[in-house]
């Protein structure tokens, strides 16, 4: 019995390896006819070699005994020891490949339809992979060995899954890093365009290139590198969001950094090259020397004022360019354009000289004057003074501006120090000429307000004629406390010649003198201790201001505002006010309201004084008169008159005290 099981395990080994064969003489077959087999054909005959092996194994196996036990193996009643059993066990395994979950293998197509790709890796079944993940070689065939990344050994099929898109990106990924780690050029086509820069892909990983990393110049258009195949190296990598950054600028700094040392070694001052506008600022131009940038400041571009450099030159332009200076150290180069033209000096009019008249275009207007531009490059400047007759005129920008095109004539000239100087009011007459018979002291006249300060107005008469008005030349009677109280920026004004002065230019005028003084009046109406009615309009520190008949204000110090009940006036308060002071010069009145309640009460004090006096006097008469008839009287009387004598001393005290009292009080007032 066990020698039969024995010869029935070995009939099975036999007929399981002539299956193998048999599929792989099959497998050749089709690939000799180069047919796809369809998988019904495929299916049956599979089946067929099952069901042949299958019934030998049963034709084998009912010969066996009824009582024959199927499980003894799992029970270990096989005969067979442990070595034997192992060795058994590694012959049948050494009959497939061993693969693990996601490793990467290689396969070989051994069919290929509209959906799949059929790989066999060696194991007990081939492996599918959808068609769409060979697009990038359509020329693939049976016998082509593929890279694949195993995702599953068995899916609910009993299927065998494979994806060679992700060996690809496996694989990628660690090229990538690679070529990060070991600073490599790697190759990459740019897929698409997106928002700051390119998409490249990198061995089916997307990579960004940024803008800035594009090329060492400006790019305008990153649509004209779509669908190219460049090369990159890796500057970045974010592992946890899979992102990786790319840079073609630096492969072409590596390149130009040597470059750049070869040109800077052979560039002399005054050497002239050919560049490129490269790229273009407000302060200059940068200038592509062939491997190396130099800088053209605005300021040498043209001998003329610019106000952009794109008003002369535009981008990738190619030009000639003298070098002006350079640093071998920070291999900077400075570049000029004009300096390769004569200086317009050089060629500037002979006929040009003092006292000539010229003709241009203002390029500058600054606060102390503006510049004329007569030829490109050569410029004069008008100062302020010499732009009008006007000694009201202080900014350049309300003559002048940018691109006025003005004849002037020139006051200095110096050719080897390129400067020169021009006037424009010299073009008309001098109006301070016949000045004096004009504008005579006391000549009315009709002036315009030009300007203000805080001690008078600057008025015009005519163009190139002003004169000023002193602040206490605007009104006799109104405190005027800065002339923007009286007038107005742009107002007429009455006025007359105070004084004139030809030779320094200076006009004094007068407003107020239109009118008779009122103070000649007012000095008769507001006498010293005169009372008139006022009403307060404002209170200070040291006072208040109040309104006195006639339009005139008086000053009332802060010690004269109080009242009779001791408060003291407020703004808008009307009361009776004493004049205290009158000053017609200086136009200043100094008033009080306590005076007056004061006055009065120390008048009645007086009154009173006087009245006690009088009583006292009447009272000493009455005493003598007394003393007189005690005097005639008889000794028994003594007694009697010893009293009345002293009740009249008494009463004579008293009306002395009542003397004194009333004249001490007058001297503490």
């Amino acid at each position: 019995m066990q020698s039969q099981l024995e010869n029935w395990e070995k009939e099975i080994i036999y007929l399981m390896a002539k299956k193998q064969e048999a599929e792989k003489e099959l497998k050749a077959k089709e690939a000799e006819l180069d047919v796809v087999t369809l998988p019904e054909e495929k299916e049956t005959i599979e089946s067929e070699a099952d069901s042949i092996s299958i019934e030998e194994i049963k034709s084998k196996i009912t010969a066996a005994p009824e009582d024959f036990d199927w499980d003894a193996d799992e029970k270990k009643f096989g005969n067979y020891t442990d070595s034997e059993r192992e060795e058994l066990e590694k012959l049948y395994d050494g009959t497939f490949s061993s693969i693990t979950k996601g490793e990467i293998i290689t396969g070989t197509v051994v069919n290929v339809n509209s959906k799949d790709v059929v790989l066999n890796i060696g194991f007990k079944s081939d492996g599918l992979v959808s068609v769409s993940e060979f697009r990038d070689t359509p020329d693939l065939k049976i016998g082509d060995t593929v890279e694949v990344f195993v995702e599953s050994q068995e899916d609910a099929n009993g299927q065998l899954v494979l994806s060679r898109k992700r060996a690809k990106t496996q694989k990628s990924w660690e090229r990538i890093n690679s070529a990060l780690d070991n600073d490599e050029i790697i190759t990459g086509f740019v897929k698409s365009r997106t928002k700051g820069g390119l998409i490249v892909d990198i061995m089916g990983v997307e990579a960004f290139l940024p803008g800035s990393q594009i090329d060492i110049k400006p790019i305008r258009d990153y649509d004209v590198y779509v669908g190219k195949t460049m090369e990159f190296k890796v500057v970045k990598i974010n592992h946890e969001f899979k992102n990786v950054v790319v840079s073609h600028k630096v492969l072409i700094e590596d390149d130009l950094e040597n470059q750049k040392t070869e040109i800077v070694a052979r560039l002399e001052k005054g050497q002239v090259l050919e560049g490129t506008v490269k790229n273009i600022t407000d302060f200059g131009v940068f200038i592509d020397l062939g491997g190396v940038d130099g800088l053209l400041h605005i300021t040498d571009i043209s001998w003329g004022r610019i106000e952009h450099p794109r008003e002369i030159l535009s981008l990738d332009q190619k030009i000639n360019v003298v070098v002006l200076d350079f640093d071998d150290e920070k291999k900077r180069i400075a570049l000029g354009l004009k300096q390769l033209t004569p200086h317009p000096w050089q060629s500037l009019d002979e006929a040009i000289q003092i006292g000539s008249k010229v003709k241009g275009k203002i390029v500058t207007v600054a606060d102390y004057g503006a510049f004329l531009e007569i030829i490109p490059g050569v410029e004069g400047l008008i100062h302020v003074s010499e732009m009008s007759w006007s000694q009201n005129l202080r900014n350049p920008q309300e003559f002048l501006k940018v691109g006025d095109e003005v004849e002037a004539q020139v006051l200095t000239l110096d050719r080897d120090e390129r400067k020169m100087s021009l006037g424009i009011k010299q073009l008309t007459p001098d109006p301070w000429q016949n000045a004096a018979a004009r504008y005579s002291v006391g000549t009315q006249h009709l002036a315009t307000v030009k300007n203000m300060t805080n001690f008078g107005v600057f008025v015009e008469l005519e163009d190139g004629i002003d004169g000023l008005i002193h602040i206490s030349d605007l009104s006799w009677s109104k405190k005027v406390n800065h002339p923007n109280e009286f007038t107005k920026v742009g107002e007429k004004l009455d006025v007359i010649v105070l004084e004139l002065d030809v030779e320094n230019r200076k006009l004094s005028l007068g407003h107020k003198q239109l009118e008779e003084n009122p103070w000649d009046t007012f000095e008769t109406i507001f006498t010293i201790d005169s009372i008139h009615e006022g009403t307060v309009i404002k209170v200070t520190e040291k006072g208040a201001i109040v309104a006195l008949p006639y339009g005139v204000e008086g000053f009332c110090p802060t010690k004269h505002l109080v009242k009779e009940d001791g408060k003291s006036l407020k703004a808008e308060e009307a009361a009776e006010f004493k004049i205290i002071e009158f000053n017609k010069e200086n136009k200043r009145i100094v008033i009080s309201h306590s005076r007056i309640w004061e006055e009065a009460r120390a008048e009645a004090r007086v009154q009173e004084f006087e009245t006690r006096k009088k009583e006292a006097k009447s009272a000493s008469n009455a005493v003598k008169k007394v003393k007189e008839s005690v005097e005639k009287s008889t000794l028994g009387d003594l007694s009697v008159l010893a009293q009345l004598k002293e009740q009249m001393e008494g009463a004579e005290n008293k009306a002395r005290k009542a003397v004194k009292k009333p004249a001490s009080e007058e001297e503490a007032q």
